[in-house]
């Protein structure tokens, strides 16, 4: 990549993250390109020679979202903190994503998880799992999970979860619940047990 490119890349990613900021805090309907350029600090024009339209920018925020939501989780399940810890940052970070994500936002990042074949399906397939089964292995030979749990009865409870998640009646009301089901997810409904 010349400079150049890098500039033109440094500067997409400058008007995502400003992008993602507001939309975070204020939701899509309120944003508008000019408030997203300020905070960019770029020109309306140089928003749209990027993006085209708000709504491709929109999609293109969606990708950079779940694109930095997957790496912060591939960061905490390969980092050298010990497997409760791990947990621990998972949840308090589904905990803090709840607590400042806006709804609108969020009903939108939704609605395009259920479309068919959307980016976040293809994340969950090729990065999530994945993840998921390298957290368990440790977690069972660090003797935090129930060895005897079958890979494949773990990976159908995630598959199982996520698949109602993506139920309109359901992912419209589960934002407050975000931290009560993770929390079952990784401990159950007996909670988390303090070691003997």
């Amino acid at each position: 990549m010349d400079g150049f490119e890098r500039r033109r890349e440094q500067k997409k990613h400058q008007i995502l993250g400003a992008a993602l900021d507001l939309f975070m805090e204020y939701g899509i309907q309120k944003v508008s390109i000019s408030e997203i350029a300020k905070k960019a600090n770029v020109s309306q024009v140089t928003i749209y020679n990027y993006f085209e339209s708000k709504h491709k920018l929109i999609h293109e925020v969606f990708i950079y979202y779940v694109d930095q939501a997957s790496a912060q989780f591939e960061q905490t399940v390969f980092s050298d903190i010990p497997f409760p810890e791990k947990i621990k940052k998972l949840i308090f970070n589904k905990k803090e994503v709840a607590k400042q994500i806006n709804e609108e936002f969020y009903q939108y990042l939704m609605k395009e998880y259920t479309k068919e074949e959307n980016y976040i399906e293809k994340i969950y397939t090729e990065k999530a799992l994945p993840y998921f089964e390298h957290l368990f292995k440790e977690g069972k030979e660090q003797g935090y999970v129930d060895p005897n749990l079958s890979d494949q009865a773990i990976i159908f409870y995630i598959q199982m979860l996520k698949d109602y998640v993506q139920r309109e009646d359901i992912y419209k009301n589960i934002l407050p619940l975000t931290e009560d089901i993770t929390n079952i997810f990784f401990y159950g409904i007996l909670g988390k047990r303090d070691e003997d």
